[in-house]
């Protein structure tokens, strides 16, 4: 960039991001985001993800600065020296998964998750799934709490806690999970090609209730729930090369 970038400063509600976003704000001045070439998010994990969500349709490059807990998704904090680390910044593409549900009568409805879909019991009976890869049933039943969809950026969320693999980013892989099984009892889950479309059918439905999760939006009572990823859309993370979202997956894999 020759001359500095137009910023948006944004932040959640803690008393640390909006302290930050002042110091920010004063030092480098603050565009709307509609103006923006530049959003810079200051919060946690939780709050990027609700940033991406809001810049789908925007597609304006972010860079997030950790001001909440574990900060995977957000660069170190700092007020000096932003602009020459948004200059010097290395750009990750995410691409969403989509979600189709289909409830009771056929009624269906679209959302779009960045990190993971996932499907839980909604009873103290488990969930009976039944799991469906490009049309050829791969898993007549599966017997479970739930069972999720994570991309390589979710994989270190959800899907991980639920013991499933971490994705390096760029290896255009989908991870299939499954939460607490029971029957297969030793099933891992399964490493599928990021084009594939999945269907999870949900048997006994009446009996054994299910609710499926896009990141944050979620409906219950499912009957089926289908999932792709939608290449379409690119939603664009700024890290600094010394400490980029490649990096943090792959170390991740060696903390004890």
């Amino acid at each position: 960039m020759s001359n500095a970038p137009k910023i948006a400063f944004i932040a959640s509600e803690s008393p640390e991001a909006q302290q930050a976003a002042a110091a920010l704000r004063q030092r480098y001045g603050d565009v709307a985001v509609a103006d923006a070439e530049v959003i810079v998010a200051l919060g946690g994990d939780g709050f990027m993800l609700q940033t991406l969500h809001q810049a789908i349709n925007r597609r304006t490059p972010i860079f997030g600065m950790n001001r909440g807990t574990v900060g995977f998704l957000l660069n170190d904090f700092a007020v000096d020296g932003l602009i020459e680390r948004i200059e010097k910044a290395e750009a990750v593409d995410l691409h969403p998964l989509r979600m189709r549900v289909f409830g009771p009568g056929g009624t269906a409805s679209e959302f779009l998750a960045i990190n993971e879909v996932s499907l839980l019991r909604e009873t103290r009976q488990a969930a009976k799934i039944r799991i469906t890869i490009d049309g050829k049933v791969r898993m007549p039943e599966l017997i479970c709490d739930g069972v999720l969809v994570a991309t390589p950026a979710g994989s270190t969320a959800y899907n991980l806690s639920a013991h499933g693999p971490i994705i390096p980013m760029g290896a255009d892989l989908l991870a299939l999970t499954p939460i607490s099984a029971f029957r297969p009892r030793r099933w891992r889950g399964a490493l599928l090609p990021h084009t594939v479309r999945i269907l999870f059918t949900i048997l006994e439905s009446r009996k054994r209730p299910v609710s499926a999760t896009a990141d944050y939006h979620e409906v219950r009572d499912v009957q089926a729930v289908e999932i792709e990823e939608d290449r379409s859309i690119a939603l664009r993370l700024l890290f600094d090369p010394d400490h980029n979202l490649a990096e943090r997956i792959l170390l991740e894999q060696f903390i004890q």
